[in-house]
């Protein structure tokens, strides 16, 4: 599973956002799938820039992903690199094209884990369930005893320079 982090979650959360806005869906097209949607906020790539990068090597992005190598120099294996770094795992996202999760499927109601992997609504629904998931991941990691408290800055007044 993904290390939960602000980035991915809010990464997670926006694309579902725009997906929810309207924002350009093809569940077969590299760009504009399931996971270009994400790869698209995290790398700051257009959907057309991450459907090319990924038509210089061959299959969806399950089999890129298996494919991956950080050293390869290909396109696409930069943006999936990047995407590491926001704290997906490979798994992840093939998990993510195919909204197969087990962890996130089993915080759905019963009657909604029939998922589509290339129905828009299902794809925002999956990917806002995976945001709480890390979300509740991330927040069982902070203690009160863990945040320290910063010096208060004390405020003093400036003083009226008459002219």
């Amino acid at each position: 599973m993904a290390k939960a982090t602000p980035e991915l979650i809010n990464g997670l959360r926006e694309t579902a956002q725009r997906l929810s806005s309207g924002a350009k869906y093809e569940w077969g097209h590299m760009g504009s799938c399931n996971c270009g949607n994400l790869a698209q906020h995290l790398t700051d790539l257009s959907r057309d820039e991450i459907h090319n990068y990924a038509m210089r090597k061959y299959g969806d992005w399950t089999e890129q992903a298996f494919d991956y190598c950080d050293k390869s120099g290909m396109t696409l294996d930069f943006v999936i690199s990047t995407m590491i770094q926001s704290g997906l795992e490979l798994e992840d996202i093939k998990h993510l094209e195919n909204l197969s999760d087990r962890d996130v499927l089993r915080r759905m109601p019963l009657e909604e884990r029939n998922l589509k992997h290339n129905h828009r609504d299902d794809v925002v629904k999956y990917m806002l369930c995976w945001a709480d998931l890390l979300e509740e991941q991330l927040l069982s990691k902070i203690s009160i005893k863990s945040i320290k408290e910063s010096p208060k800055k004390v405020e003093t007044e400036k003083p009226v320079v008459l002219v």
